[in-house]
């Protein structure tokens, strides 16, 4: 007779660290530890999006980052929590930050054993509309007596120890992963206890969906075959045609492809020809989480995973989402369509 699985929804995400992700040899308790300062680094920018206008943090700063582009009150506030919790505890050696031009070094200590990249506010455009927004963060082993530089952080995204995201929206969710093995879940803040509860077990993206996400208004500067294949997508038959759903937060819109399933599509085209989005800390982390989902992520022809950066703040194009929706994108860039 077989047992059924134990129901673990409710459980605390730091419970759920300890016992239900890490049962593996290479887990240590400084892992579990530098995964829950991320999680406390969550809830203090919860509370800080959720009275943002009472606050007066709301707004730019009048600086520019590393990537030309206007820094929000909330996004350097947003950076400096995720530094000062990672800091904490001494596990985290270096960050490499959207927000930073270079690596942030917080410790020499040998026995600080991960480097962390993250975005700590992706969605700027939408903060002050009270858009859906959201922090993307991943996770490496730094290597045992590596002193660490840049390099460290310049590994393809096949070798992540961890990867999720934290969604600031109707209600805050982080989504976290360890791998393929370990799966993907997703856990809701109560902000009547100040806890994250297992809500989304072994998140799991169907095979094929019936969305598309992609900012059209780009239209006129994409290659002939991702127009052909937006004229596909949105012609008849086949359980065509897909329903267009885009935020133009790529949190926002990865997170409802990753529970939902279709196809989130950000490529290369004439303004931006080597792509929009970063490859460390944006697109290898969702092409992660979405792997170990039963998804897939690649650039268009190429697996995001497998790319090797050449430098912190790399672009490239990111399609993900459902295996056969993700397919069928790349063979029109093949040309088979």
């Amino acid at each position: 007779m077989s047992l059924n699985p134990p129901n673990r929804t409710g459980m605390t995400l730091e419970t759920f660290i300890m016992e239900g992700m890490l049962g593996v040899p290479a887990a240590t308790g400084a892992f579990t530890s530098l995964l829950n300062q991320i999680a406390f680094a969550a809830k203090l920018v919860t509370s800080q999006v959720r009275r943002a206008g009472l606050a007066n943090v709301l707004g730019y700063t009048g600086g520019v980052n590393v990537q030309g582009e206007h820094v929000m009150k909330l996004d350097e506030l947003a950076n400096e929590t995720l530094i000062t919790a990672l800091a904490r505890r001494g596990h985290c050696a270096a960050v490499a930050s959207e927000e930073l031009e270079d690596v942030h070094f917080i410790t020499n200590d040998q026995r600080a054993r991960y480097v962390v990249m993250f975005d700590p506010l992706d969605g700027s455009s939408n903060i002050d509309v009270n858009i859906s927004i959201g922090t993307i963060f991943a996770v490496l082993r730094r290597a045992e007596g590596e002193d660490v530089s840049a390099s460290t952080f310049l590994k393809p995204g096949r070798e992540l120890a961890a990867a999720g995201y934290v969604i600031y929206g109707s209600s805050t969710m982080v989504v976290l992963s360890t791998g393929r093995e370990k799966g993907v879940h997703g856990f809701t803040y109560d902000p009547s206890v100040g806890e994250f509860f297992l809500s989304h077990e072994n998140i799991r993206i169907p095979e094929q969906g019936s969305t598309y996400s992609i900012n059209e208004g780009n239209h006129s500067r994409w290659s002939e075959p991702v127009k052909r294949w937006n004229s596909w997508i949105k012609g008849e038959g086949d359980g065509r045609p897909y329903g267009s759903r885009y935020v133009g937060t790529l949190v926002a819109d990865a997170h409802r492809t990753l529970l939902k399933g279709g196809i989130f599509a950000y490529p290369v085209d004439a303004k931006s020809p080597k792509g929009k989005l970063r490859l460390l800390y944006e697109a290898n982390p969702f092409a992660f989480l979405v792997e170990a989902a039963g998804g897939a992520a690649t650039n268009g022809t190429e697996r995001i995973l497998d790319l090797e950066p050449t430098s912190l703040h790399q672009r490239t194009s990111l399609v993900l989402g459902s295996k056969l929706d993700v397919e069928t994108f790349a063979s029109f860039m093949r040309g088979d369509r």
